[in-house]
């Protein structure tokens, strides 16, 4: 079977959706220009669709139009490296999966410990946001509840009442494990984000779990938060106006 027919026999068997790059179809160092070759034919015969270079994937046509690849397979080189996580989601995509907002967006948002300039692929844009915290697939979750309390005011279509509600709720949810987890993460984050967290957690009654956060304030910092002491009756003693 020569290089072409072998290409096409693969893409046919990928589900659609998924995002490949040349090394993929790549096996001798003397068939990578027959490869990419093949697979430019292909996007020329609509057959899969251009990323960005060297990144392709086969498109799920529905009754509805052409879907574009989910933001995993967009960015997932960005967010793990030879099996291991360095990188995750945050932003408009995790603030609609908490039910923080409605809006989605062609923006993507990764954390990581080592960022970069902002890149594009496809219609997407790809920002990245430094974490200070090792990133492990463990914590994810409650790096991206610190991300939207530490973003909380760029929080799309949603007032700031309903905000610290469904925070509250988030929150509420937690495990004390896992409160205490993201406590002891949230060490790493501005103030800010810190003395808001506190006041969720005052406003649950889980004020036992708050002695660091307080200790790593500055008592004389006042923190602004639009509305905060109509919600929270305990903002006053996180200094938050």
């Amino acid at each position: 079977m020569n290089t072409t027919d072998n290409v096409i026999n693969r893409v046919e068997r990928l589900a659609r959706g998924y995002v490949f790059t040349y090394d993929e179809f790549i096996t001798d160092v003397n068939n990578r220009e027959a490869v990419i070759k093949a697979l430019n034919r292909l996007v020329k015969k609509e057959k899969i669709r251009k990323l960005s270079k060297g990144r392709f994937y086969k498109p799920e046509i529905t009754a509805f139009g052409e879907l574009e690849p989910n933001e995993y397979q967009v960015a997932k080189d960005l967010l793990e490296k030879n099996g291991k996580t360095i990188g995750y989601i945050s932003g408009y995509s995790i603030y609609n999966k908490l039910g923080l907002s409605t809006q989605m967006s062609h923006i993507i948002q990764i954390g990581r410990n080592e960022i970069r300039p902002p890149i594009s692929r496809g219609n997407y844009k790809i920002f990245f946001i430094k974490q200070k915290n090792h990133i492990t697939k463990e914590n994810i979750p409650l790096l991206q509840i610190l991300d939207a309390i530490r973003f909380i005011q760029k929080i799309p279509d949603a007032s700031m009442a309903f905000l610290y509600k469904r925070f509250l709720a988030i929150i509420y949810e937690l495990s004390d494990n896992d409160i205490s987890k993201t406590v002891r993460l949230s060490l790493k984050y501005p103030p800010a984000t810190r003395a808001l967290l506190g006041a969720f957690l005052s406003e649950l009654d889980k004020e036992v779990l708050t002695e660091s956060l307080s200790k790593s304030l500055n008592p004389i910092t006042i923190y602004k938060s639009t509305g905060i002491n109509e919600f929270l009756l305990y903002a006053d003693k996180w200094n938050i106006k």
